[in-house]
């Protein structure tokens, strides 16, 4: 057995008994027959709906804590009896984190990330919600996949969806919101280590590379999913734009949430629709244009599955589209519009530049 087949086979041992669970792959490099349906608006529509959920909740805790609040100090001794109620400094305490910045982003990451890793709730709605277009979801058959040769990754496949003209597999969503807060709750804690905005921001990035060569990506799945990355920063984005302002390429962005009375509401000064989640949505999340980086026996079968199975659909699909021009738009998902979001270069990618136009 050669070094290469010594190494192929145990990477084969490894992927089948490791805990496969702890990371899901996608393949969007198998184009679907029919064109996939825009579904951007009605997950946009989903998330509003779930946040209105979480801060309604938040608002009703915060109601809760000022009854508390206010009977304190004329029936102290009563008051202390209540289930709900404690201390006069310890609702003031609890009130202040209700209020805070920090509690707006748990609530909401609770409706839209919570779950066990990598599964979330918006991940669960997204495979099963029956949306209005059709066909809004996409998964290649296990013959044609770039992960025949590893079933446990094409066991946890997440099928391809189109959002606000990307295309990405459901798993980058559970990544935005779960991940995402992860990437929050880092850059808040350095932040209050005395870390500046950038240097926080870099502190979260390298943990998800971290988690991308461990137990996300490298180390059970064979695969280091720059896409991933992305996803990870821009819902670190989201979380941040909740409470504040968020840059989004040249333009600043208003807060999601304001607190009004004291108590949390959507700003009115933002078009839900265009400014929720669809600045976030794009071709950075694509795997076939965003490409991540396999280990070498996998990355061979990748490349040649690509080229006998994958590269006949994009050349019918965009006949019109030239090398240059694939080779252009990967280039440029190297950053999320002019920031770094951490992606990982490598000569050995399987881009349809290099794989579907070589001689």
């Amino acid at each position: 057995m050669t070094k290469s087949a010594k190494f192929l086979h145990l990477f084969l041992c490894f992927a089948l008994l490791a805990p496969s669970f702890f990371a899901f792959e996608t393949d969007q490099y198998n184009l679907s027959p029919v064109p996939l349906a825009d579904i951007g608006d009605e997950v946009s529509e989903y998330t509003e709906n779930e946040i209105l959920q979480a801060i309604g909740k938040l608002n009703n805790e915060i109601r809760a804590r000022l009854v508390c609040l206010e009977n304190a100090e004329a029936n102290a001794a009563k008051n202390a009896g209540k289930k709900d109620c404690g201390a006069a400094n310890e609702e003031q305490r609890k009130l202040a984190f209700l209020r805070s910045e920090d509690a707006a982003a748990l609530y909401v990451f609770r409706r839209l990330g919570a779950g066990f890793i990598p599964f979330t709730k918006s991940g669960t709605w997204l495979e099963k919600h029956r949306f209005k277009a059709q066909p809004a979801r996409y998964k290649s058959s296990y013959g044609n996949s770039i992960y025949a040769l590893v079933p446990t990754n094409y066991l946890t496949i997440s099928p391809t969806i189109r959002i606000y003209a990307a295309e990405f597999g459901t798993d980058k969503i559970a990544h935005f919101f779960q991940q995402g807060y992860d990437y929050y709750k880092i850059y808040k804690s350095a932040l209050k280590n005395g870390a500046t905005p950038a240097e926080a921001t870099q502190k979260a990035i390298r943990w998800g590379q971290m988690t991308e060569r461990t137990y996300y990506g490298t180390l059970v799945s064979g695969v280091y999913s720059n896409a991933d990355l992305c996803a990870n920063f821009v819902g670190l984005k989201f979380y941040q734009g909740l409470t504040g302002e968020v840059r989004i390429g040249g333009q600043t962005r208003a807060a999601i949430l304001r607190l009004e009375n004291g108590l949390w509401t959507i700003s009115e000064k933002i078009n839900r629709r265009e400014t929720l989640i669809k600045p976030f949505m794009t071709a950075h999340l694509n795997e076939a244009l965003n490409p991540s980086l396999y280990l070498a026996g996998l990355r061979s079968f990748v490349r040649k599955t690509v080229r006998k199975n994958a590269c006949p659909q994009w050349r019918a699909r965009y006949p019109n589209l030239t090398q240059t021009d694939y080779a252009e738009t990967t280039a440029d998902l190297t950053n999320w519009l002019g920031e770094d979001y951490g992606f990982k270069t490598s000569r050995k990618f399987v881009t349809i530049a290099a794989t579907c136009f070589d001689k």
